[in-house]
């Protein structure tokens, strides 16, 4: 008998319980960086600074459970919001779901490896600095953040990767 489907494949972000929610961050930190919106265009920028929560290594909240009173904007992430937000980056394993599409082989829900997402260039793990010593956004927009590095997409590792040493 095959085994079932994945919660992740199988439910909407509305049907997920809070433990598969809280699962499906892939714990790249892209979503703790800062963005800037142009007011006349509204178009959105990337920087490569982080909220000064954020554990710029673990690419973890360093308070999620109070996050939101120690950083009043920070954003709520609910199904609602994935639906409507333009600014999560493509990598995020909200949007792809709510996009319809499958998690990629980094994600550590099916790699079993919280390290492949770090490992796959996803995530903001020596690419950020903290906003605590940034200075202005301006000096640091980005534009990695919005894109997929080379070799991340798809089901599978490439062939040079995924390979375990001897």
């Amino acid at each position: 008998m095959p085994d079932a489907p994945p919660f992740w494949d199988t439910k909407t972000l509305e049907q997920l319980s809070p433990a598969e929610w809280e699962a499906l961050c892939d714990g790249c930190g892209r979503c703790c960086l800062h963005k800037l919106r142009d007011p006349d265009d509204s178009a959105l920028a990337y920087t490569a600074v982080a909220c000064r929560l954020l554990d710029l290594d673990l690419c973890r909240c360093t308070d999620y459970p109070r996050r939101h009173a120690r950083v009043p904007d920070c954003v709520r992430l609910t199904p609602e919001e994935v639906h409507q937000a333009d600014w999560l980056p493509p990598t995020c394993a909200y949007r792809l779901r709510a996009e319809g599409k499958t998690l990629a082989w980094w994600h550590p829900l099916v790699s079993g490896d919280p390290e492949t997402v770090h490992q796959a260039g996803i995530s903001v793990r020596g690419r950020a600095v903290s906003e605590r010593v940034a200075g202005a956004l301006e000096d640091h927009v980005a534009s990695w953040p919005r894109r997929w590095p080379k070799g991340a997409k798809g089901a599978k590792p490439p062939a040079s990767e995924g390979r375990t040493r001897p």
